[in-house]
């Protein structure tokens, strides 16, 4: 219980520091020097899907089910709008509940699961959706990505199909996935080019989201460009990484997660 209620504690002051440099308006800044695009808690980037997904995303990886819920509605009221599950961390249905409690409107909140690496094929990956629907309540989840590039071509091409499907039926919204690098981003790309020639546009699906670790050590360009090219959406997973922070009085996630947004990831 002792253990529980620090984690608590310390997600919910790391919460509030992130917001704190959103919220402050003495500390705009801008996308780019060409855009001047201001950025604040509310900014949102249009996916290949047509939908909006928030810039900044609260992520729940390692979040005790005990106290997912919690912490969500406390990310919830601070400001976010966009909670990042999967099915690995076994905490989809605490963290909807949470994003839920708050009493924002649904149209107003995402909701983002992924496909765990054992489930990366056909049967198991449209097994996995239908149990996140159940687990959470939600009518419909945002965004629902391959976790991995795992169990092999068939398999990941497979998991894919059944990621289509669940947006044909209007069980997900927008599908992307996880940890690809350029030759799994080709393999999927050449699949939904010869999808959509036998049975017509867009029947290979819409590749929203690519969700990755990038930041400042780790540019992978090759994977910027690629996205950047496609208009896919780069997810920054996890940029929480190093203590530059001292020198500006900052926090190291408000510094890495203002790279990222500046870069015009989606943190």
């Amino acid at each position: 219980y002792h253990q529980s209620q620090t984690m608590l504690t310390s997600a919910k002051t790391r919460v509030s520091q992130v917001l704190n440099h959103f919220t402050n308006p003495t500390r705009s800044f801008t996308l780019s020097k060409s855009s001047m695009a201001k950025l604040d808690i509310n900014s949102t980037v249009r996916m290949n899907s047509g939908y909006e997904i928030p810039l900044l995303g609260y992520g729940v990886y390692q979040t005790p089910m005990d106290i997912a819920e919690e912490v969500t509605a406390h990310a919830v009221k601070c400001g976010y709008r966009h909670a990042d599950s999967a099915a690995a961390y076994r905490n989809e249905a605490p963290t909807a509940a949470g994003l839920l409690k708050a009493q924002v409107p649904r149209s107003e909140l995402f909701f983002t699961s992924k496909v765990p690496p054992k489930a990366v094929n056909y049967d198991a990956a449209k097994a996995v959706v239908d149990e996140s629907l159940r687990l959470t309540g939600l009518d419909y989840i945002d965004l629902y990505l391959l976790h991995a590039p795992y169990g092999g071509k068939e398999n990941r091409l497979g998991a894919w199909k059944a990621l289509v499907e669940a947006v044909e039926a209007g069980k997900v919204r927008s599908i992307g996935v996880s940890n690809y690098g350029v030759h799994h981003l080709d393999e999927l790309e050449e699949w939904i080019k010869q999808t959509e020639e036998k049975e017509g546009k867009g029947k290979g699906g819409l590749l929203s989201v690519n969700q990755v670790e990038l930041h400042p050590w780790l540019a992978r360009d090759d994977i910027v460009e690629w996205c950047k090219k496609r208009g896919v959406v780069l997810e920054i997973d996890d940029p929480l990484l190093t203590p530059l922070a001292k020198k500006y009085t900052k926090t190291t996630s408000q510094i890495l997660l203002r790279w990222g947004l500046q870069k015009v990831f989606d943190p």
